[in-house]
């Protein structure tokens, strides 16, 4: 069978396709898988980039979807033809966070879904939403959890609040759709007055170009009444936590969920401890809470917003293309 490996010590020049011995049938307790969809998230660069080493030959890609073949003895969650979605934490099944490690994610520490079937634990995927295709529903695994647990899990989003997103990477518009359909009330910042347009026509309320205001934070919180927002999706990292605090208002949310302006920095702590926020570090989810994100997305009818679609064979181009940083929400790779 086909599958994508990550030579080392990585970098997008070191994938290359190769062919694998087929998985062959599961055993019990396991499903097998053939896989037609995954989908790229920032931690998956890092990993084949080789700004976090992986082991010489791995699979890459946290992502992915397919159709159940098969079926091992005692598993009854799942039958021939069901369409399936990996999870980023196979091992964390339900209750409170249980790793804090990357040990265990498929396309880091285990092989992950650039391939074209696996024989894995059923515990390892749950039913995608109904009608998606292989590269909707992979987007749930990393982007679409994260954006679920940030609001909904950790944050008990309700109708009215208001809720501040930071640009319009794949986490970001998840979070926007998911706010919207839950009568939330959202901004949204970009450095593009292009998606901020792309994000108004998908129902963002407010938008703010950051290049051109210093103080969007503030802007922000002028937006919501003066007051601030009751959360914020916090995805940059030590560049722009001050201003997601100047945004949120006393008492609000704010989740911790990237490090793309960087992996440490000053945080002002004063001014945290004078808005008393929760400032709430994540990663992903677990597996019950994917389970009702799915059932979820099956009640609110959209559909994830997808830029553009790669070939499996096409994977390193498909970096290529995220590492530039024009896409609007998740970037593809189907086969």
């Amino acid at each position: 069978m086909k599958a994508v490996a990550l030579r080392a010590p990585g970098g997008l020049d070191r994938l290359e396709v190769v062919d694998r011995a087929d998985p062959g049938q599961p055993g019990a307790g396991e499903i097998r898988v053939a896989l037609h969809g995954s989908s790229l998230n920032f931690h998956d660069y890092i990993v084949v980039s080789g700004k976090s080493p992986a082991a010489d030959g791995r699979v890459p890609m946290a992502d992915g979807a397919g159709v159940v073949e098969a079926v091992g003895g005692g598993v009854t969650d799942f039958a021939v033809g069901d369409m399936v979605v990996s999870c980023f934490f196979p091992d964390w099944q339900d209750g409170g966070p249980t790793v804090g490690d990357f040990a265990r994610t498929p396309g880091d520490g285990i092989d992950g879904f650039a391939q074209e079937v696996v024989v894995l634990p059923a515990t390892a995927f749950t039913l995608a939403p109904k009608g998606w295709d292989a590269v909707e529903a992979a987007t749930i695994t990393t982007a679409g959890l994260t954006a679920w647990r940030a609001l909904v899990v950790d944050g008990a989003l309700k109708a009215g609040d208001r809720v501040l997103l930071l640009g319009t990477g794949g986490v970001s518009i998840w979070a926007l759709q998911i706010a919207k359909a839950m009568g939330a009330m959202v901004a949204i910042t970009s450095s593009s007055d292009e998606k901020l347009a792309r994000a108004k026509a998908l129902g963002a309320d407010f938008t703010v170009n950051y290049r051109s205001d210093d103080d969007w934070g503030v802007t922000v919180a002028n937006w919501a009444g003066g007051r601030g927002v009751d959360h914020v999706v916090e995805v940059g990292g030590p560049a722009t936590l001050a201003q997601s605090i100047a945004a949120v208002r006393v008492g609000g949310h704010i989740s911790l969920i990237g490090v793309l302006t960087g992996m440490g920095g000053e945080v002002p702590t004063a001014a945290l401890m004078a808005k008393q926020a929760r400032l709430q570090g994540l990663i992903v989810g677990s597996r019950r809470e994917q389970q009702e994100f799915v059932r979820a997305l099956d009640a609110m009818g959209f559909r994830p917003v997808v830029d553009r679609r790669f070939g499996l064979e096409e994977l390193a181009e498909a970096f290529r293309y995220q590492e530039g940083g024009d896409h609007f929400g998740k970037i593809g790779v189907g086969w």
